[in-house]
């Protein structure tokens, strides 16, 4: 069977006027040759999809259990011509991006929904990876834009946008033996306690603001570092976005120091290589993260 866009949009049509005049008229054709084209269809198919009398057509069973596959392709041919032209137009087909674990993923989950209503055929991917390994994925290439800490130096290769601020906050559990014996009162008490780090498997830490143990303990997962701190095997310095939840219901517990407030706030950027400029969804999506 010869199906067309042109046979979905003709079905469609009389489906929704009642008659092949009124469909004529939306389609700007002459009444005839839209019932010749649903006659034809209807030969292929073998059987009969509208009921006709003199001046309307009624739908059979057999059409209205066509109706919602009809609709399907044509919406998406629809989102086929839109994207289509968007592409002509500068859009990318694809946008790769990675998240450090480290910051609240709830605004780029928010812009990329928004995003994706805009540009529904767009292939978006979100990688999580922590802070070294995320910057090299955006450097080598693999992805088109990193959220992720502001470093101590300026890197040449890059721009940035500034996003905001993450708050990271010292915890540690209820039962940690440390806090049975009262060894931490002061910020510089956790030099001897272990720390639990996420970080690269691979790649050497490049920012040691939030370094303060003598020893530690590393995972490239924020999930796994939070169920470690939680398992009494160190304390953290962990979002406070993430950690909340875990405070309010007592598995965790924010510490409180004599000395200093305990919160650690780090800007949080955009990145994205000099030599390949953001295209019009990249752009949009900084733009929208930058807004909030």
């Amino acid at each position: 069977m010869n199906l067309s866009s042109d046979t979905i949009q003709l079905f469609l049509a009389v489906l929704d006027q009642g008659s092949f005049s009124a469909a004529a008229r939306v389609l700007g054709r002459v009444p005839s040759a839209v019932s010749m084209a649903i006659g034809n269809l209807e030969a292929e198919l073998g059987y009969p999809l509208f009921e006709r009398n003199s001046r309307e057509v009624t739908a059979t069973a057999r059409a209205r259990a066509l109706e919602p596959h009809a609709r399907l392709i044509a919406e998406q041919l629809g989102q086929w011509r839109i994207h289509a032209l968007e592409l002509s137009l500068g859009l990318e087909s694809t946008l790769a991006i990675a998240a450090v674990p480290d910051i609240d993923h709830g605004p780029l989950l928010e812009a990329v929904g928004a995003l994706c209503v805009r540009h529904p055929l767009l292939d978006i991917e979100i990688l999580s990876a922590p802070q070294e390994e995320a910057l090299q994925l955006l450097d080598d290439g693999r992805v088109n834009l990193c959220l992720a800490f502001a470093g101590l130096q300026v890197d040449a290769r890059r721009n940035f946008q500034n996003l905001g601020v993450e708050s990271l906050v010292a915890v540690i559990s209820p039962a940690h033996p440390a806090l049975r014996d009262k060894r931490i009162r002061y910020l510089e008490d956790l030099i001897a306690v272990r720390q639990i780090l996420v970080c690269s498997r691979d790649l050497p830490i490049s920012d040691t603001r939030s370094l303060i143990g003598a020893t530690h303990w590393r995972t490239d997962s924020l999930d796994m570092a939070l169920q470690m701190v939680e398992a009494g095997l160190g304390w953290g310095d962990f979002p406070l976005s993430r950690v909340t939840p875990l405070l309010a219901n007592g598995r965790l517990l924010r510490l409180d120091f004599r000395n200093t407030r305990n919160e650690l706030q780090l800007p949080v950027h955009a990145f994205w290589l000099k030599q390949l400029p953001l295209q019009q969804a990249a752009r949009a999506l900084v733009d929208s993260l930058a807004a909030r």
